[in-house]
């Protein structure tokens, strides 16, 4: 059975996105690079001023970008390295579990800092494969509360979110999950996330549950909803460009996707497809340090507080649709921009975060039910 721990799907859709925006002219080849420069190692903001000692080893950034990131992010690394004097090399490999574990056993650790699901690092971490936030060097406050944990710490946010074809249902547009259930209503067919995050959330909300109830989940409860719904649901998407296509073409009538895909498919649409953050799910991304990392300990804790800077994460914002982890960010987003931020402050109240000690301690084994589930 393919293992989602492989790989992050979201990560590898925002590159598509960037990569989808050059090619229609909407961005210029200096912020193409500069995004994917940002994708691999977002917080080595240019103009911090910080400084490394000539000699010291360099830093060993991993995100999931694959080849493109490894052939961009060259370009923008040089810079940095330059102005700080602090080498850095990215690799796009992507920081599976396996591949952590496979590191550490070897005692040949190569990577420094990866951007990881949290469930995987706070787990990596209790096994002593991870290394605890320096809290004393990374800012509990330049990130959203709630998502600073103590083998990891947001670096961008992300919802899912429903989207629906306007055209369907006119004026009436869908706002809860229980209007997405509700195929009399709102007629035509869905299309749900396969790796189950948020899947299990909206269900219980269609069901009833109160937002500030759902956790624990009911599993059991969660299931048999979308057993319900599985005779209207065409599809359970793995990408980006397939929730995409499935609205854009008309396969479905709505779809819960991620926000930074549904950014994209309003302006390829021509506004035909719609989507909101009212009772969307808010999750995020984290970095994490290897045990040992090669650089050492404090050359990564300094690196991940670059990250927290506010106008980097705009940046990344801007080209991505990616939510800011630093609240401070929001008031930088230019006004017009601001509704589509997940992290606005007009937006934050309107949706849910999920629940990142119930995924830490749950994900693994509710997943394969999940799977399995979906595949009869």
């Amino acid at each position: 059975m393919f293992n989602p721990k492989e790989f992050n799907p979201h990560q590898q859709d925002c590159i598509e996105v960037l990569i989808e925006k050059t090619r229609r002219g909407q961005i210029d080849r200096r912020t193409f690079l500069k995004g994917m420069g940002l994708m691999a190692a977002l917080p080595l903001a240019l103009r911090s001023g910080v400084s490394f000692a000539a000699g010291d080893k360099p830093l060993v950034v991993v995100n999931w970008g694959g080849d493109a990131i490894k052939a961009f992010g060259k370009a923008w690394t040089e810079g940095f390295s330059k102005a700080t004097g602090i080498p850095v090399k990215i690799d796009g490999s992507g920081p599976t579990e396996g591949a952590i574990r496979t590191q550490l056993s070897s005692g040949r650790v190569s990577w420094d800092v990866v951007d990881a699901e949290s469930s995987i690092l706070q787990n990596l971490g209790k096994e002593g494969l991870v290394q605890a936030i320096d809290y004393n060097v990374v800012s509990k406050d330049k990130v959203l509360p709630g998502f600073a944990y103590e083998y990891g710490i947001a670096d961008y946010m992300l919802s899912y979110v429903i989207a629906y074809d306007s055209e369907r249902f006119g004026d009436k547009a869908p706002k809860t999950w229980a209007d997405f259930w509700d195929v009399k209503t709102f007629p035509g067919k869905r299309t749900l996330y396969k790796w189950m995050n948020g899947m299990l959330e909206a269900a219980l909300l269609a069901d009833g549950v109160a937002p500030d109830k759902l956790y624990p989940l009911d599993v059991a409860r969660a299931m048999k909803k979308i057993e319900e719904l599985k005779p209207h649901v065409l599809a359970f998407w793995g990408s980006g460009a397939e929730t995409q296509q499935l609205l854009i073409e008309g396969e479905v009538s709505m779809g819960a996707i991620w926000n930074t895909r549904a950014q994209v498919i309003t302006e390829d649409s021509e506004d035909r497809i719609k989507w909101t953050f009212d009772n969307a799910l808010l999750g995020c991304s984290n970095w994490g340090v290897l045990k040992g990392n090669p650089a050492g300990t404090e050359a990564a804790m300094k690196f991940i507080a670059y990250a927290q800077d506010p106008q980097s994460q705009v940046e990344l914002f801007k080209m991505f649709g990616n939510g800011p982890a630093n609240p401070a960010a929001a008031a930088l987003i230019p006004d017009d921009r601001k509704h589509l931020n997940c992290t606005d402050p007009a937006n934050l109240p309107k949706q849910i975060m999920l629940s990142h000690e119930w995924y830490t301690d749950h994900y693994a084994a509710t997943l394969e039910q999940y799977l399995t589930h979906i595949s009869k």
